[in-house]
C-alpha cells in the first residue's frame, strides 16, 4: 500500500507493506542518489534491525551510525551536541541523507537533527514502533524536550519518504504496543467511528493483530488528510492532540514512568469526561470508551501526583494560546472539535477519578 502526502514541493510517499524492511534500500534509492547515509537509531532497535539495514545500505552508500540509549531521555535537547558532533565526524554534508530507524523518540530527534544540521539535511523515516507507525512518523513534526516539558523545541520538517513494515510489531514488548494503541484509539475517537467499532469488537491487541496492516493504513490515511489540510498545525491538525494536553502533563509529572500512549489515554479519559458533562457525547459512548481502555489493559488512574500540578504543567504546554488551553473535545465518537473555553474547574472535575 502506498499513500501520497500532497504538500507541493514537500510531498512524499508513505509505503506500508509487510516485509518492507528487507528491501528498504530499494525504496530509499527511489528518492536518494547521494553519497552518504547516517542511520540514527537506539540500542534496542538497532540490535534487532540495524545489522540487516546497514548491510543493505552499504552496498550502495557510505554509511555511519549514531546509536542512542532507548527511552525518552534521548530526546533531550542536551543530547543534540553529541549527535551533531558524530555527524560532522562522519563527513555528512547537506546533500547526504539521515535515516531515522526507531520509534517515536528516535523519529522526533532524528527529524529535528535533520532539520537543523547544516540548516537542513533530507531524511527518511523507518518507524519500528506502533506509535511511530500510526502517528509520529507522518506529518513532519520534529522536536526535542526541555526540562520544562515535551516537544518544546521543534520544527515542521517533512521526510522524503516513510517506510512502514507491520512485521516489525512482532518484536515489540507489550508496553510498546500500549504506547501505540493509545494513538490508534485516538484516531477512532476523533475521526473514524467505524475504526472505533473495529477496535471495540476486537477487544484486545491479540485479536486485532491480524488486521494491523489495515488499522495502520487507516490511521495513517486519516493523518495524511489532516496534514494536507493543515501542515503547520494552526487549525484542523490540532484535533490530533486529543488527550495530549493533560496527557503530556501527567507524563512529565510521572517522570516518564508511564509511556506516552498510556498518558494520552488518561488525557482522553479526562476529555471524554468533559465531553459527556457538557452533554456532547452520551454516557453510553463514554462507558464504551472506558471499557475499551480496560479491555486493552490501559491504566485508567495513577497515584503520586496532584491534580493541581497536572493543571499547572498543562499550562506550560505549547498548546496554550492567549492564556487559553486549546482543548480537544468530542461532539460524538468520530467527531472532535477544538474548544478554548475549558475551565480549571472542569479540568479538576475530569481528573478526580484519574489522579488518586
Amino acid at each position: 500500500m502506498k499513500l501520497h502526502v500532497n504538500l507541493g514541493e514537500n510531498s512524499y510517499d508513505i509505503v506500508i507493506e509487510k516485509g518492507l524492511l528487507k528491501k528498504a534500500s530499494e525504496e530509499i534509492r527511489e528518492v536518494y542518489s547521494g553519497k552518504r547515509i547516517a542511520v540514527i537509531s537506539d540500542d534496542s532497535v538497532y540490535r534487532i534491525y540495524g545489522g540487516e539495514l546497514l548491510n543493505q545500505l552499504k552496498s550502495t552508500w557510505e554509511c555511519s551510525t549514531v546509536i542512542l540509549p532507548h527511552g525518552e531521555t534521548s530526546k533531550s535537547i542536551n543530547v543534540l551536541p553529541g549527535v551533531y558532533a558524530k555527524l560532522l565526524e562522519s563527513g555528512l554534508s547537506r546533500s547526504d541523507l539521515i535515516v531515522a530507524l526507531g520509534g517515536g523518540v528516535i523519529g522526533d530527534l532524528a527529524g529535528f537533527v535533520a532539520a537543523t544540521y547544516l540548516r537542513g539535511v533530507p531524511f527518511i523515516q523507518i518507524p519500528t514502533s506502533l506509535l511511530a507507525q500510526v502517528d509520529s512518523s507522518v506529518g513532519g513534526k520534529v522536536a526535542v524536550d526541555l526540562k520544562e516539558g515535551k516537544n518544546l523545541v521543534g520544527s515542521f520538517y517533512q521526510p522524503k519518504k516513510v517506510l512502514i513494515d507491520p512485521d516489525g510489531l512482532a518484536t515489540l514488548p507489550q508496553r510498546y504496543i500500549h504506547d501505540g494503541m493509545g494513538e490508534v484509539i485516538k484516531y477512532g475517537c476523533i475521526k473514524d467511528a467505524s475504526l472505533f467499532a473495529t477496535l471495540k469488537e476486537a477487544g484486545n491487541f491479540e485479536r486485532l493483530a491480524e488486521k494491523m496492516t489495515e488499522v495502520i493504513t487507516r490511521c495513517v490515511d486519516i493523518k495524511r488528510g489532516v496534514v494536507e489540510e493543515d501542515q503547520f498545525d494552526t487549525g484542523e491538525r490540532m484535533l490530533l492532540n486529543f488527550g495530549h494536553t493533560l496527557g503530556h502533563a501527567i507524563e512529565k509529572l510521572m517522570n516518564f514512568q508511564l509511556y506516552h500512549g498510556e498518558c494520552v489515554v488518561l488525557g482522553m479519559i479526562a476529555a471524554l469526561n468533559i465531553s459527556v458533562t457538557r452533554g456532547h457525547i452520551t454516557q453510553a459512548e463514554y462507558d464504551d470508551a472506558i471499557q475499551m481502555f480496560k479491555d486493552y489493559a490501559f491504566p485508567t488512574n495513577v497515584t503520586g501526583i496532584s491534580i493541581d500540578d497536572v493543571i499547572r504543567v498543562s499550562k506550560s504546554d505549547k498548546k496554550m494560546e492567549a492564556n487559553q488551553i486549546k482543548f480537544i473535545l468530542l461532539k460524538q465518537i468520530g467527531n472532535a472539535y477544538i474548544d478554548r473555553t475549558v475551565t480549571d474547574d472542569e479540568m479538576k472535575r475530569s481528573l478526580t477519578d484519574i489522579i488518586r
